[in-house]
């Protein structure tokens, strides 16, 4: 009876892009789809952290944001000039902040507790403070007053943006690690407010430090992940016009829907692999430890498990599949806007995913990144055409003209009522954990 039911909520979803492409167009029914599939994915990361171990975390945009920076990195044009500028003196200042980091924490060790430990502590700090500075400042200087208006910035490794994938899942991982040491033994409120916290830093990192990403300046143009080509290749390609014109299709429209079905097939290939693994782990003695840990840490710790390691190690895989989601996203649009990472978008949205759909249960995070995928999109069009029909009956004035210029508006309108009726008449979600 579940399986038939939780068949009938995938075809209702499936109803609603199919009606996207007939009464819209295709081009937007795949553009849709292709954001729910990156949201699919950035929910079941979400699900492994909360749904599996009860981890809080609100830093959910930090991860989606070094997935992004994760494409800079690898597929970004080089900018030799910008690097000879000052590239090796802010690599050098970056070393010299690792170390300095690792030496406080052995002080920290070896000194004991007390007062002089703190002050000998915050003393280092200053000091190697102020010498990372005087590293790292002419670098930037240097790097950033190379043709700002077109470069001002190290640029990448000029790679196909597909390998850089796998490194966003290594950057968001690497970020948890050091969140994780520091917050996780924090309680459920403090972890969710220090990873939100994280999460701004990171995000005003990439906004205002040029040299790495020009900041609000945008990177554009990277290279098309494999074998995804451009339109403008295919517009020219005869092996392309021929077969479209004898079909009679235009070759612009017939393009870009090539190119969107395959991103489609390839971010739905790395959903199903991610659902096999997710899937297999979680009905492994490891699955049954972790939410063993879930329900009841001291049970779980009176019988010899490692509470806190398990919780570290479900935050970095969690964080690791949203950087994935991330680079992924960077890579289809081909471009990096900082100031794009919202905590609506990237945060709130995805936990709306997680919630509606049903957290522990990876089936129920695809559901929710389909639905509320359709409908964060959908809604932008659908509702100044549903309010123009509530009004049409209305006399022209002030009053009219206030609610079709609010119609925008419906998007948050909508999700706040699908969220409460999902908690109001099913409260674990559109398909529990089992």
């Amino acid at each position: 009876m579940a399986a038939n039911r939780n068949l009938i909520l995938f075809a209702g979803v499936a109803m609603l892009f199919i009606l996207t492409g007939f009464l819209q167009s295709w081009n937007l029914s795949l553009n849709i789809l292709n954001l729910a599939l990156l949201s699919c994915i950035m929910a079941i990361g979400v699900n492994i952290q909360w749904g599996y171990a009860g981890l809080f975390s609100t830093g959910i945009v930090g991860s989606v944001a070094l997935g992004g920076l994760a494409v800079v990195l690898v597929s970004a044009k080089p900018v030799p000039e910008g690097w000879a500028a000052g590239g090796p003196r802010i690599m050098g200042a970056l070393a010299f902040a690792a170390l300095a980091i690792a030496l406080s924490v052995w002080l920290y060790r070896r000194l004991k507790p007390g007062t002089t430990r703190l002050l000998a502590l915050a003393l280092y700090l200053v000091v190697a403070f102020f010498i990372y500075r005087f590293l790292l400042d002419p670098g930037v200087i240097g790097v950033e007053a190379y043709n700002p208006a077109q470069a001002g910035n190290m640029g990448g490794l000029g790679l196909n943006s597909l390998l850089a994938w796998p490194v966003g899942a290594v950057l968001a991982a690497a970020a948890a690690w050091v969140i994780g040491k520091i917050a996780l033994g924090l309680r459920e409120d403090y972890l969710s407010i220090a990873t939100l916290g994280i999460a701004e830093i990171i995000v005003t990192v990439m906004r205002n430090e040029d040299w790495l990403d020009r900041g609000v300046k945008n990177l554009i143009d990277f290279p098309r992940p494999w074998p995804v080509p451009k339109e403008v290749d295919l517009q020219l390609n005869p092996a392309f016009l021929d077969p479209v014109a004898a079909m009679g299709l235009d070759p612009v429209t017939a393009s870009t829907i090539l190119v969107k079905l395959l991103y489609a097939t390839m971010f739905g290939l790395v959903l199903v692999l991610l659902v096999w693994g997710c899937e297999r782990a979680l009905n492994s003695p490891w699955g049954r430890t972790v939410r063993a840990i879930r329900d009841n840490e001291i049970s779980s710790a009176a019988m010899g498990k490692d509470v806190k390691f398990r919780h570290l190690q479900i935050f970095i895989i969690g964080s690791a599949v949203v950087g994935l989601a991330g680079a992924m996203m960077t890579s289809m649009e081909g471009q990096l806007t900082p100031p794009s990472y919202l905590p609506l978008r990237f945060t709130f949205l995805i936990w709306v995913m997680v919630i509606v759909g049903g957290s522990g249960n990876n089936w129920g995070s695809i559901l929710g990144g389909l639905l509320i995928g359709w409908l964060y999109l959908a809604v932008e069009f659908l509702g100044p055409q549903v309010m123009e029909i509530l009004t049409s009956g209305m006399p022209a004035g002030w009053l009219k003209d206030h609610l079709q210029d609010s119609a925008a508006q419906m998007r948050l309108l909508t999700l706040g009522v699908v969220l409460l009726l999902v908690l109001r008449f099913a409260p674990k979600g559109l398909i529990p954990e089992k």
